[in-house]
């Protein structure tokens, strides 16, 4: 009897939710913004979730687990040129390939900028981030320009994600977006280790006590 293909987990439980909590809030984000002034509390709400679920996966990337980690995936120049100039050819990794690796670095600070700019944007209207006050009015203008004109850069490194995993499926006959979902990679080879899941707790909660505290102090 044929045995199934070995499956391999890859992508634990705290990087698929922040991968896909990131989207959720990224998403919001975007289309609050599109709608208008009614709906400024979900657009607020989205950017803080965005700060801190890249805060976290930043902390993640250090202390989770071992796909997960920068020093796992993040390759320099050299080997990323080997891999781009030979592709097509390129066998699957066990996580982030040498390009996918650096491409995660790249949304996660254009998150980060989006969203940290936004907590000292104002419209000179009806809306200011709560750290607005902490700036001064040329600062505050330069980060709120900015908060707005990288937005669409934003949107299209989003997309640019995403037709890279459509490409990857039909050139390659790669599937990278079930993993993301499953945890599981087929033929993965070896069984990398995983964090305790406490841990991504902890460290969820202290990014979110982090952010929390300083919206208190701006307020107080």
């Amino acid at each position: 009897m044929e045995q199934p293909p070995r499956r391999v987990y890859v992508w634990d439980l705290p990087v698929r939710l922040s991968h896909w909590g990131l989207f959720i809030a990224l998403v919001l984000a975007w289309v609050s913004a599109q709608l208008g002034f009614e709906w400024r509390h979900v657009h607020t709400w989205s950017g803080y979730a965005v700060i801190v679920l890249v805060g976290f996966r930043l902390l993640w990337g250090v202390l989770g687990s071992e796909t997960a980690r920068f020093t796992d995936f993040l390759a320099g120049p050299r080997k990323v040129w080997r891999y781009v100039r030979g592709w097509r050819r390129q066998a699957p990794a066990l996580g982030h390939n040498p390009l996918g690796g650096w491409a995660v670095v790249v949304l996660l600070a254009a998150a980060l900028l989006q969203a940290v700019t936004g907590l000292f944007a104002t419209d000179d209207i009806l809306f200011s981030g709560p750290l607005n006050g902490a700036v001064s009015n040329a600062t505050a203008d330069a980060l709120s320009g900015l908060h707005t004109g990288f937005a669409n850069t934003l949107v299209a490194l989003v997309v640019l994600h995403v037709l890279a995993i459509a490409v990857y499926r039909l050139v390659r006959g790669e599937d990278l977006l079930r993993p993301m979902i499953t945890g599981y990679k087929p033929d993965g080879g070896r069984q990398p280790w995983t964090a305790p899941l406490y841990r991504a707790l902890v460290l969820l909660a202290a990014v979110a006590g982090a952010l929390a505290l300083l919206l208190w102090a701006a307020g107080s």
